[in-house]
């Protein structure tokens, strides 16, 4: 397994641990905000997910289609468990909650990523994914600027959330980002199968 696999891992059972009612929604939601808040402290995501306009917000669409249907991927069998919702009175409906069996291995990542990851699961702790769509639709914010820019279903650049509060300049982000991506390429390292 790939840094990049553990960390996406090591998220999702830290994440399932510490906060309540984790639903693929919620999880969405929380790994989005880890991966563009440290871009926008350090320039380079954490896990490097690619994330697109879904209608309730912001997805990590391969992640999103190795669990959706409550299949556990084979390299995180035995770490956690995905129960698939359903609602009597909404048969199209159906949600995919996510249990840890193990708990997370912090030391994949950085003291920053482990203070974001703190600060998240402290602040969204008992949030479901319609409260935190308040927060990932807010104008001017990664989802909505590419939502309105591009539509539904498009791929959310990184570049989109630098800003004057960022700590790297819009040109040296764009260079790490490009740098991620080329060594993801090319060494086969990709978060997702």
């Amino acid at each position: 397994m790939n840094i990049y696999r553990k960390k996406l891992l090591n998220a999702v059972l830290f994440f399932a641990s510490n906060t309540k009612r984790v639903n693929l929604g919620k999880l969405s939601k929380l790994l989005y905000f880890l991966d563009f808040i440290y871009f926008n402290q350090t320039g380079y995501p954490s896990i490097g997910l690619k994330y697109y306009t879904f209608e309730k917000g912001p997805v990590p669409r391969d992640f999103w289609l190795e669990i959706r249907d409550a299949d556990v991927p084979e390299d995180f069998k035995g770490k956690i468990v995905l129960i698939r919702r359903t609602d009597d009175f909404a048969p199209n409906y159906k949600e995919v909650e996510i249990r840890a069996r193990e708990k997370p291995d912090l030391s994949v990542f950085t003291p920053r990523e482990i203070e974001i990851l703190n600060n998240l699961a402290f602040v969204y702790k008992e949030a479901t994914a319609s409260d935190m769509s308040e927060v990932t639709h807010l104008p001017k914010q990664p989802w909505d600027i590419t939502r309105r820019e591009k539509g539904k279903n498009q791929p959310i650049d990184y570049l989109v959330s630098i800003g004057e509060e960022s700590a790297v300049s819009l040109d040296d982000a764009a260079d790490s980002l490009k740098e991620h991506f080329e060594v993801v390429h090319n060494f086969g390292i990709k978060p997702t199968k």
